[in-house]
């Protein structure tokens, strides 16, 4: 049985994806096969890295694309509030379709596999988690279970009870960035079925700014295969880069145990491409960072960084601003969540 990392990338993070396969060849302790699914057709670089490595292929089935960007998009044209609130802000009828992709990870090469976003770095062995799919369908290693149920679901965790008949859903959900699984752990039939209780009706229940991440919980928690959530546990550390970790030759580690993976989320994958431009951006853990991306190429390190031009940080202003509309977008959704959830 084949072991795999499959990762969603283009052009647009073409730095965090070296850093992570970087990551993924000097810290998995063994050598792992790695298939990069496009987000979209942005793939010049990320195609001309492929071909500099032996184990890295890139995911070319246009068929499997295909179902799994139309599987969302039935998806969201049976969730009438999501549509509506997507055309009230001017955003697309298919709004981020492309993170669907990632779904493409169940049915393709490999038989047992670990899904990573593309702005996530590797930490340790991932041979545990290889091991744990003997005993699980599903499994995670984060604390989304500790934030806000609207950032999964957007009705209240007692009308949730009638769609996945489970006890505390808030402490079951999980964050899309990171998580292992086996080729056709969902059949045809499960599928359909699946698809078929959305178009129904239960499509109402997912977030509509969280895109792929609200389906995959709902996929896993409706047709109720086996899950494992790392964090869970113990013996479970954090992966998310807000958090204060120690860094010993570039690992981290968290109360003296070694991280499985840093996760960069919600930073912008243009900070990242400053920086590998010799621009000085404040990253968490960026000598970590830098360190990885540029592993293979030490002398491409920018060895000084420039404070941003005036006209930089007016496109900075720009684009926050932007962000905080969209933030906002959520913020006022989640406010009249319990209007719009009868």
């Amino acid at each position: 049985m084949s072991d795999g990392i499959y990762i969603l990338a283009n052009d647009v993070v073409y730095d965090q994806l070296v850093a992570l396969l970087n990551s993924i060849e000097a810290n998995a302790g063994r050598e792992i096969p790695v298939c990069v699914i496009p987000y979209n057709d942005q793939l010049d670089k990320v195609k001309a890295e492929i071909a500099s490595r032996d184990n890295v292929t890139l995911f070319e089935n246009s068929d499997s694309i295909a179902y799994w960007e139309n599987f969302g998009s039935r998806i969201w044209k049976a969730h009438p509030r999501a549509l509506k609130l997507w055309q009230e802000y001017g955003l697309p009828d298919n709004y981020r379709i492309e993170r669907h992709r990632k779904l493409c990870c169940l049915d393709g090469p490999f038989d047992k596999f670990i899904f990573f976003d593309g702005d996530t770095l590797l930490m340790k062995s991932l041979d545990d988690v290889y091991q744990k799919l003997d005993e699980y369908d599903w499994i995670t290693n984060d604390f989304q279970y500790k934030s806000d149920l609207n950032y999964i679901f957007n009705w209240s965790e007692d009308k949730l009870k009638e769609i996945f008949h489970i006890e505390n859903i808030s402490t079951n959900v999980f964050c899309s960035g990171w998580f292992a699984s086996k080729k056709g752990v969902f059949d045809d039939a499960n599928l359909a079925n699946l698809l078929e209780n959305l178009e129904a009706g239960e499509a109402d229940a997912l977030a509509w700014a969280d895109s792929d991440q609200t389906v995959l919980n709902y996929l896993v928690l409706r047709s109720g295969i086996s899950y494992y959530n790392y964090a869970h546990h113990d013996t479970a550390t954090g992966c998310h880069w807000a958090s204060q970790f120690d860094v010993v030759d570039n690992i981290l580690y968290d109360q003296g145990r070694r991280l499985t993976y840093l996760h960069y989320m919600s930073i912008s994958s243009s900070a990242f491409t400053r920086l590998c431009g010799g621009e000085d951006v404040d990253i968490p853990y960026r000598d970590v960072f830098l360190y990885y991306r540029y592993l293979k190429s030490p002398e491409k390190r920018p060895q000084s960084f420039t404070r941003p031009s005036q006209l930089m940080l007016m496109q900075k202003s720009t684009i926050s601003f932007l962000q905080q509309r969209v933030d906002n977008i959520k913020l006022k959704y989640r406010n009249f969540k319990h209007r719009i959830a009868k």
